[in-house]
């Protein structure tokens, strides 16, 4: 019992900031909030707790060391805050010996009051949350966070409806469509987790290891069935390892199914993508290295003298923790790439087991058939350069995590023209380095090998491929990376001459979207979409584009676009928690929230691009539709959908 507590240090390490969360919802003292109308537009928050024994409750409007001890955020930017509590309560003030100076606190009950006043329309029911700060002695634990939704007197309450009971995806009238909204690419996730696995083999952190660890097996076991055996075991272990790194998001997304979607759109942590890869590429050119910490290193490398399972498994451990320099952002690359999809977090098991059986893998191979270890080539220059070459590409990766943030939120700082044009250049260094024109100071002369010629011209090639995207041309559209740049109109050009303008959807207008159907007497087309989903591009550029399935959008449906990733925030008046058909409740504060659930709970699915067909009363025409490369076959969903919306008229 005590091994596999043990075993599981590492993994609790990794995983710490993911599992921290669940620390948000402990509150340490207890609160009550109400409201109290004061005006037509003008109402009191009313904060009381009963206190905390044993704790000090730090008193608002108070600044120690810059940081306040309180802040209300009100899910409405718009309603105007007055300055300053009025707080009641019995009191201390003492000098702190933390801050230098007289902080009040409270020991027990105490009461905080808020005026806040509405521009427009007052809703029924108001959300928002109130970091507070509370400490003991030499203990301070500032910004905790308590989430609230009160009622407003007179407010006037939603009618927004998220489930729809006539939408019936097992009754449809016509039976076409997908047969399930499950996600059916876990074995090409696999095999993409596998080919990242077996590119960690090749850089410097793990290929010298392979040998190593082989010839140990192999001479120390005393005969070669049992070396044979302990290298199967060693292989075994790091796929174990590696497969158990997923289980944690199994928890998040069982709290809820948007979540993952939700991680993967959201712009702050698309920043922090882009400024961790930017950090890993400048640890791939040699500026750094990267490393967990020595004394978690050698406090596993201690138990691997074991002779039992338990010591193979430590290796195995070892080498998980000495090779994180280079393997961290290979599978940071393959975690970011499977967070955005429906059903996340089994997707990521799928890649993580795939990476470690491709890192696994060789070293039981090479046990079995020792022979072999004669032909790998010899530790040297090359490993370096193939680390320097994953930097660039780690580049790359940051500027699309960039890109996300930046179609989220339609700042305009990367156009398609100088997303591609970044690409280009990072293209030109990778050509220029494997020349041996660029140089790092601990690069050794580069020696032409037939395998270095062959990258040299693969990079050129995909390069020259990349220039006419800068153009305002039609040989901008660069079909072989569709989806990953931003859209066609997303341009620095007035006027792009790729962005098709033939199809012109609703945005976000559901009720807009019925009304026409219903005066055009048409079915609707929902359109789940989102300003980071490449696939919803790459639909969009090679299937909508296709003449025919762009005649029967653009002349046979109502066509509606619904961005899940929309963070623009619903007016007060629309917000409002939604309890959620597996009994959860869902605060519902952005337009994406909206249709995110909506999409889940009529829809069974939280992936994009999602494809339903409805009529004007809401009725299901079809099954839904996913990603489908193939015009033809969304043309003959589309036909399907029209030939079930006359069925139904009849």
């Amino acid at each position: 019992m005590k091994a596999i507590v043990q075993a599981g240090l590492f993994i609790f390490f990794i995983l710490a900031g993911v599992l921290t969360h669940a620390q948000d919802s402990i509150q340490p003292f207890k609160w009550n909030v109400s409201s109290k109308k004061i005006s037509a537009n003008q109402y009191q928050l009313i904060f009381s707790t009963t206190g905390n024994k044993g704790w000090d409750l730090y008193a608002p409007d108070q600044l120690l060391s810059e940081v306040p001890t309180t802040e209300l955020q009100l899910s409405d930017s718009s309603i105007m805050v007055t300055n300053g509590y009025a707080d009641s309560g019995y009191f201390k003030k003492t000098h702190s010996p933390l801050f230098d100076t007289v902080v009040k606190t409270y020991e027990g009950p105490a009461t905080w009051k808020k005026t806040i006043t509405f521009p427009g329309v007052i809703p029924g029911h108001l959300q928002g949350t109130l970091l507070y700060t509370y400490g003991r002695g030499e203990e301070f634990y500032p910004s905790t966070a308590l989430s609230f939704n009160v009622s407003l007197e007179g407010g006037v309450n939603t009618t927004a409806q998220i489930k729809v009971p006539t939408i019936d995806l097992k009754n449809p009238v016509n039976n076409c469509g997908d047969d399930d909204t499950a996600d059916k690419s876990l074995f090409s996730i696999f095999l993409l987790g596998f080919i990242g696995g077996l590119i960690a083999l090749i850089t410097p952190c793990v290929f010298p290891l392979i040998p190593l660890t082989v010839s140990f097996f192999t001479k120390k076991s005393g005969t070669r069935k049992k070396g044979i055996q302990n290298a199967l075991l060693y292989g075994l272990s790091i796929f174990i390892i590696y497969a158990l790194l997923s289980v944690p998001f199994h928890l998040l997304s069982s709290v809820n199914p948007e979540i993952l979607n939700n991680i993967s759109t959201n712009v702050w942590l698309n920043l922090t993508f882009f400024v961790v890869f930017i950090f890993f590429a400048l640890s791939f050119f040699g500026l750094y290295e990267i490393g967990l910490p020595s004394g978690l290193a050698s406090k596993i490398d201690s138990r691997a003298g074991m002779s039992n399972f338990w010591g193979i498994f430590f290796m195995a451990l070892t080498l998980a923790i000495v090779s994180f320099s280079c393997t961290g952002p290979i599978l940071g690359s393959l975690l970011a790439g499977v967070l955005t999809s429906d059903n996340g977090a089994t997707q990521l098991t799928f890649g993580m087991s795939g990476f470690g059986l491709g890192l696994a893998l060789p070293f039981a191979l090479f046990a079995l058939f020792p022979n072999w270890l004669q032909s790998l080539p010899k530790s040297g220059g090359w490993l370096n350069s193939v680390k320097v070459v994953l930097g660039f590409l780690e580049l790359a990766l940051a500027i699309k995590f960039l890109s996300n943030a930046d179609l989220v939120k339609q700042w305009h700082l990367l156009e398609r023209e100088v997303f591609i044009a970044l690409w280009i250049l990072i293209g030109i260094a990778i050509v220029l380095y494997l020349l041996g024109i660029i140089r790092f100071g601990h690069d050794s002369k580069p020696r032409f090998s037939k395998t270095r010629v062959f990258f040299i011209a693969l990079f050129g090639l995909f390069t020259l491929y990349l220039v006419p995207g800068v153009t305002n041309t039609k040989w901008a559209r660069l079909t072989l990376i569709s989806g990953f740049p931003p859209p066609y109109g997303y341009s620095i050009y007035q006027h792009p001459v790729n962005y098709e303008t033939g199809v012109e959807p609703l945005h976000n207008q559901y009720a807009k979207a019925l009304q026409m159907a219903r005066e055009q007497n048409k079915p609707v087309l929902i359109d789940f979409t989102g300003w980071a989903c490449v696939n919803c591009r790459r639909m969009e550029e090679n299937v909508w584009t296709n003449e025919e399935v762009k005649e029967l959008m653009k002349n046979d449906f109502i066509v509606v676009s619904l961005y899940v990733d929309e963070r623009q925030q619903l007016p007060a008046s629309e917000q409002f928690v939604y309890n959620t058909k597996s009994g959860t409740e869902k605060p519902i504060i952005t337009v994406g929230d909206k249709w995110a659930t909506f999409q889940s709970e009529n829809f069974n699915a939280v992936s994009q691009p999602q494809y339903a067909i409805i009529s004007a009363d809401e009725v299901a025409l079809t099954k839904t539709k996913a990603y489908t490369p193939s015009a033809g076959q969304f043309r003959d969903w589309l036909k399907c959908g029209l030939d079930a919306y006359k069925k139904s008229k009849k």
